[in-house]
């Protein structure tokens, strides 16, 4: 699972032949979130909001480019 990007202890990853909908992984030591990329929302998982609101604020001003980055990990024939 590719780390896209950093903010502190926090990483935005993305996995290969993941299930729809498209999202990103937000990980650290002690919690990992799913966010949907179209709206930002949290699809599973729990994390403190100050703790992941630098990378939602990123992920929002990045969606074309995450949409893109999933568009090539998750190909199906």
């Amino acid at each position: 699972m590719p780390t896209l990007q950093r903010f502190g202890p926090v990483s935005l990853r993305m996995y290969a032949d993941d299930h729809n909908p498209p999202h990103f992984h937000l990980v650290a030591v002690e919690f990992q979130v799913l966010v949907r990329i179209s709206d930002g929302s949290v699809i599973s998982g729990k994390a403190p909001s100050a703790r992941i609101a630098q990378a939602l604020a990123w992920a929002k001003d990045n969606q074309e480019l995450l949409t893109q980055h999933w568009a090539k990990l998750n190909q199906r024939s």
